[in-house]
């Protein structure tokens, strides 16, 4: 299964893969149902998870039901326990919508809600990050996650970002990161997808991200929180939610 799986995520497209993946979760959803791990998204139990990675397969991480990974998981935690995001009216723009939230965001009557991405079949707006069609001010909260690492020019993508967020809002901007890593690794030269996949995780990632993210956002006017959420879950959660307890959540706010 891991072969297969890392064999479908380098070679199939990721637009083609979205569209495939409809077909595919209501089959998984039926063949891996048990009471072991839950998704804290659809509070749907599973036997196991299934493996997930473009070079190292971590096994058990994605749900067979809403195809969430760790992040997403502990995003929605983190959004369910300590906002008010699922009640509050507001304006929103996605980034590269992942399909565990698409849906779900778009039945929300609250939310204003607008996807955009350059490539993504659930895209309302397509656009570049690095020069994006809408004005100063725009929205109230905006999600980026798992799309700076792909980006050549990050810094003005930030500044973009900042740009549109309306003074007072915020911006939950994932990343992979190596809490390792005091500074982040980039090297333009390496162009090769073979070589970037062995490099920096992924055959379309330019850098790996270290510590100095976070300082990387502030200086681009952003107040940055570092939210270690699994700080506060117990161990037991951790397991069952299927949580990366290292996983610093970063929550971007724009000063009023």
């Amino acid at each position: 299964m891991k072969k297969g799986f890392r064999f479908i995520l380098n070679h199939i497209p990721r637009p083609i893969l979205i569209k495939l993946s409809y077909l595919a979760k209501p089959v998984l959803a039926v063949s891996l149902r048990g009471e072991k791990y839950t998704d804290p998204i659809d509070g749907k139990s599973f036997s196991t998870f299934l493996p997930y990675g473009y070079v190292h397969q971590r096994p058990n991480v994605l749900s067979p039901s809403t195809l969430s990974l760790e992040r997403h998981r502990l995003l929605w935690l983190y959004l369910e326990r300590k906002t008010d995001f699922f009640t509050k009216p507001r304006k929103m723009l996605h980034f590269a919508p992942e399909q565990a939230f698409y849906k779900r965001f778009k039945k929300m009557n609250h939310l204003e809600y607008t996807t955009t991405d350059l490539n993504s079949p659930l895209a309302d707006v397509k656009a570049d990050i690095c020069d994006l069609p809408f004005k100063d001010n725009s929205y109230d909260i905006i999600f980026c996650n798992h799309v700076l690492e792909h980006i050549p020019n990050d810094d003005l993508a930030m500044e973009e970002l900042y740009r549109v967020l309306k003074s007072g809002g915020f911006a939950i901007l994932q990343i992979p990161q190596d809490l390792k890593r005091e500074t982040t690794f980039e090297d333009d030269s390496i162009t090769d997808p073979k070589k970037r996949a062995e490099i920096f995780g992924q055959y379309d990632h330019v850098r790996i991200y270290g510590r100095d993210y976070f300082s990387k956002l502030k200086e681009k006017g952003f107040e940055v929180e570092q939210i270690a959420l699994a700080n506060e879950l117990t161990l037991e959660e951790i397991d069952r939610y299927r949580i990366d307890p290292k996983e610093i959540l970063p929550v971007c706010h724009k000063p009023i």
